[in-house]
């Protein structure tokens, strides 16, 4: 597996840092899913709003994760309807359990690699799907993201180690 070295954070409440961080990527939780949304089934494809949730998360840790998987789907139902408010709970839900899988796992692993991202991914949507399964009661609704989501999961995996190997190496 590819492994690198790069410095990952753990931003307190108190610290101004965390709120900044975690605005720039609500903003980009804002953003792709609108670009997503453009094309037909980009959301439940790409799986946008979770994207800059799981960066965040990972790179900054968990609390900026959390700031991030709270305020995203809640701004973007209420500026743009999407995700509507019935799919909420759920995807506040595994927004939630990425934030703190990513953010555990950076810190207790203290790298990036492929293998850790796809753990992370593999993770949030396996005990996402338990959750919403137990919240809709159908099995074939929670399975929508591995249904239709893989390009979403590996965007996640590939782009997200991508971005935090590269581009937030520092």
């Amino acid at each position: 597996m590819q492994t690198a070295a790069v410095k990952l954070y753990s931003l307190a409440y108190r610290e101004g840092k965390t709120y900044w961080m975690a605005l720039l990527f609500i903003v980009g939780n804002i953003a792709l899913p609108q670009l997503c949304h453009t094309v037909r089934m980009g959301g439940p494809t790409w799986l946008p709003i979770y994207f800059f949730t799981l960066i965040g998360a990972y790179k900054y840790g968990w609390r900026v994760g959390l700031l991030t998987a709270l305020a995203s789907p809640l701004l973007n139902t209420a500026l743009f309807g999407m995700p509507a408010p019935e799919t909420l709970p759920v995807i506040l839900s595994k927004s939630v359990l990425l934030a703190v899988f990513a953010g555990f796992t950076a810190r207790r692993y203290r790298k990036v690699s492929i293998g850790l991202m796809m753990a992370v991914v593999l993770a949030y949507q396996m005990v996402g799907t338990g959750v919403e399964w137990a919240l809709t009661g159908s099995l074939y609704e929670a399975m929508q993201d591995f249904r239709l989501g893989v390009p979403g999961m590996l965007l996640q995996i590939f782009g997200g180690w991508a971005l935090i190997k590269g581009i937030l190496r520092k």
